[in-house]
């Protein structure tokens, strides 16, 4: 018995000594699921000392403490205990799913590493009441708020939204920096400069505070239905009372970072009645006036005109096309000059939008061009109203006669038609002639004679071997599917190109461009081209998600770049990489 006793003994010292012997080194998260407003502490514990700890490189975060060094050091039963533990506070930089890296300490010659860790960072949260604490503090007297023009708008109606910071006078603001963004899904959206800004007074719930507005935004619904406005996410730095005085009686101040936002709001867009609705209606929501006006009423054959076809007023003036003209096939038309004179304010677009045709007559006579209208949905009213344009007629003074307008006045007068008579009519058929030999030497036979006899023959292999390049060029599905998705993504990005170095222009044209592909791509109105939309579609075409994504991310870089600074290199880079996307969306659709 004492034997078997003591051999127990023996392996439970063994076993003991093994698992005190074995090297842990791991990391350990506060939570793997955060809001972008709360803090993660991590901690990387070890159960030996060692040297060298490196952590991993926290680029997702913004490290607010640390590193903090502890070390615990216990006997227990005659069994030392050792843990040595490295902890960072981590603040969020935006929404995502991050991976925090390996973190590495060398251990008796070892190099241990511990193993990454994923964190969901999501929208902002509600945090605890705590009096004591300096966040609850903070979050009592600072408040960001998104105020909202209209809840129930039209499809296509312009809705304004104002971010406020309102901050209590006890409280003292360091500086801020913005760590999320609405994306506004589903929108036509539009930032309002608001550099310049000052503090103002005012009240927040019936109490004191100063404000600042952050932002102003205009959107405009793309959708019907419940549609969610992200909220606004800031970083803060401030100073927050505490409950210790001075020597001289006044509050102690602690410095605390803070991230508010303006909480998720939900707008419900009505469509637009469909009792009423012309069959020419292409979207147009406000009110507007509608002119087709001629540069000039008379001219001669081969001149040129303007045909000027514009719309006015306030409203979505960047969203919906203009009405066509239809003029008489016996007139040259040249594609229309677009050009758009739009500001936005927190009223919506004001300006004008127009389409200029340049015309050129052939022949003499008159031409009509027939009345052309123009419908929108008026808000005022809740109605739709039609605008229609005089009927014009060009008067082309001189001219080749055009043989359909000759048949015409012949039938307008009877068929009868004035004959002229001249006594020399046929003065100019020669009764005598006199021929005179241009070349005296004789062709047959000569060097030029057999050239134009053989050319004929020995062009047929040249013929054969084109034709030949020709058939494997035509049977090169994938090459031509390529050469063709090539000269699309030119043709649509030619005027941004045109713009580089010109970032408001060369975003607006690259913006453009992207629309008018998907829409002569997928058959599809302005108004329907929401980025969830778009998503829908480009997957339903069997486009790849990475270049679905790639083409999502250009759209936001567009609505983002005109209030960032850029630099042409940064532009070159968006060209190039929107001419790619559209390519690998041609290859790919099916």
């Amino acid at each position: 018995m004492k034997l078997i006793k003591h051999t127990y003994i023996l392996l439970i010292i063994l076993v003991t000594s093994m698992a005190s012997a074995q090297v842990k080194f791991e990391a350990k998260v506060s939570k793997q699921k955060l809001g972008v407003n709360e803090r993660l502490r991590i901690d990387f514990e070890m159960n030996r000392d060692g040297d060298n700890f490196n952590p991993p490189d926290f680029s997702n975060f913004t490290v607010v403490g640390g590193p903090n060094q502890s070390v615990s050091n216990s006997w227990i039963n005659g069994v030392r205990s050792f843990k040595k533990t490295y902890s960072y506070f981590l603040a969020p930089k935006g929404r995502g799913q991050f991976t925090i890296a390996q973190a590495t300490i060398n251990i008796d010659g070892e190099t241990y590493k511990t193993v990454p860790i994923t964190i969901e960072v999501t929208a902002a949260v509600e945090i605890p009441k705590d009096p004591n604490n300096p966040d609850y503090i903070a979050s009592e007297n600072v408040h960001l708020v998104a105020e909202i023009s209209k809840t129930n708008p039209y499809l296509n109606e312009a809705i304004t939204v104002v971010y406020k910071l309102y901050v209590s006078p006890s409280i003292a603001v360091d500086n801020w920096n913005e760590i999320d963004s609405p994306r506004y899904n589903d929108f036509w959206s539009q930032n309002i400069d608001t550099q310049g800004q000052k503090v103002q007074n005012g009240t927040f719930k019936g109490e004191d505070y100063r404000f600042l507005v952050l932002r102003k935004t205009v959107l405009y619904p793309q959708k019907t239905g419940k549609l969610n406005i992200e909220p606004l996410s800031l970083d803060i730095a401030l100073r927050v009372p505490t409950n210790r005085r001075d020597i001289f009686g006044s509050l102690l101040m602690t410095r605390t970072n803070k991230v508010v936002s303006a909480g998720n709001s939900t707008i419900t867009v009505k469509s637009l009645p469909e009792e009423g609705k012309p069959l020419d209606f292409s979207g147009a929501v406000g009110d507007f006036s509608f002119e087709v006006s001629p540069s000039k009423t008379s001219l001669e054959a081969s001149e040129s005109l303007q045909l000027k076809v514009a719309v006015k007023g306030n409203g979505n003036l960047k969203l919906f096309k203009l009405p066509k003209v239809s003029l008489p096939s016996s007139l040259e038309v040249y594609e229309p000059e677009h050009k758009e004179e739009v500001n936005t304010s927190l009223s919506g677009m004001q300006g004008s939008i127009s389409d200029s045709y340049t015309i050129v007559p052939q022949y003499k006579g008159k031409y009509p061009i027939p009345s052309i209208s123009f419908s929108y949905f008026d808000l005022k009213t809740e109605s739709y109203k039609r605008l229609t344009s005089d009927e014009i007629v060009l008067d082309v003074l001189s001219g080749p006669l055009n043989n359909a307008n000759s048949n015409n006045a012949a039938v307008a007068n009877n068929g009868k038609q004035p004959v002229l008579l001249n006594k020399d009519q046929f003065a100019f058929i020669k009764t005598s002639t006199n021929f005179v030999s241009v070349n005296n030497t004789a062709f047959f036979k000569t060097t030029a004679f057999w050239s134009l006899l053989l050319l004929p023959f020995l062009a047929i292999p040249l013929a054969i071997v084109i034709r030949n390049k020709k058939a494997t060029r035509d049977a090169d599905v994938y090459g031509n599917k390529i050469r063709k998705a090539d000269k699309l993504a030119r043709k649509y990005l030619s005027h941004a190109k045109k713009s580089l170095g010109q970032k408001e222009v060369f975003y607006i044209a690259l913006e453009k461009a992207l629309h008018n592909y998907l829409k002569a791509k997928l058959h599809i109105e302005t108004y329907e081209l929401s980025k969830d939309h778009i998503n829908t579609l480009l997957a339903e075409k069997q486009v790849e998600a990475t270049v679905i994504k790639d083409f999502i991310s250009i759209l936001e870089s567009c609505e983002l770049a005109r209030y960032t600074p850029i630099d042409i290199v940064t532009m070159q880079e968006d060209y190039e990489k929107a001419a790619t996307t559209i390519s690998l969306i041609d290859k790919q659709a099916r």
